[in-house]
């Protein structure tokens, strides 16, 4: 039986205009250390850096709701 799991890496958006910038979740196919501050694709449509240096989720209000529920 192969047991597949999703990581999930955080991703900071920028600000653009009445956008605020956010926290995303990037589905990873990668290592790690290959996309650590990268633009790559969010699970929201969003394109966002990627920083290894937090963990997903984020612990901090200004999170995108829609990664939320996709990244459960």
């Amino acid at each position: 039986m192969i047991v597949q799991t999703t990581a999930f890496a955080a991703a900071r958006s920028r600000a653009h205009g009445p956008t605020a910038a956010l926290w995303h979740a990037v589905e990873l196919h990668r290592h790690p250390s290959e996309v650590d501050g990268a633009c790559e694709l969010t699970l929201c449509g969003s394109l966002a850096r990627v920083s290894t240096d937090e963990t997903w989720p984020v612990a901090a209000r200004d999170v995108c709701p829609a990664c939320l529920t996709l990244a459960r």
